[in-house]
């Protein structure tokens, strides 16, 4: 399941409910694509990927994808995101394998998050450093799922992002 960036775009802007006519792509960077935006008059941004593989018993799944996004007028940076494309089990974790790094998320919804802006940094920084990002969770329906991230070009994109935002 591949999108364009400016399906992304309009994903993405449909979560945050911010108008698509707004977004600004900045560029595309291997698998991941950095945005700016602004909310109110301060500037947003942030970068986003779709898996390269997804995996589980499922029949139908909506949109997946992984975000990190800065709002430097509310001194929100490096917010990791992530959307399943379905709602997790309750009381679940969503588990983020990078290499050696093992990060558990929390769950709700159909959106999983750090739990605190430390977690945040330290998964932004394996992203840097690592290539593949494996992302397991289990839907409400007890579905477990499995999503391969590429982590090609983030670094990039997500300097652009800070550079966009002025960070």
């Amino acid at each position: 399941m591949k999108f364009s960036a400016s399906v992304i775009t309009l994903i993405v802007f449909t979560i945050l409910g911010v108008q698509a006519a707004q977004a600004e792509t900045i560029g595309t960077n291997g698998a991941w694509t950095a945005f700016k935006t602004t909310e109110g008059n301060a500037p947003v941004c942030y970068v986003g990927a779709q898996p390269q593989s997804d995996e589980g018993d499922y029949n139908k799944r909506g949109d997946i994808y992984m975000l990190v996004t800065h709002r430097p007028a509310l001194k929100e940076m490096d917010v990791v995101s992530i959307e399943a494309g379905y709602e997790y089990q309750k009381d679940s974790d969503a588990k983020v394998v990078i290499g050696d790094s093992i990060f558990m998320l929390f769950t709700n919804k159909g959106n999983a998050w750090a739990r605190d802006s430390e977690t945040d940094k330290k998964l932004v920084a394996a992203m840097k450093r690592g290539t593949i990002m494996v992302v397991t969770a289990t839907s409400w329906r007890g579905t477990n799922t499995k999503d391969t991230y590429s982590l090609t070009g983030f670094t990039a994109a997500y300097n652009a992002a800070r550079k966009a935002c002025g960070l």
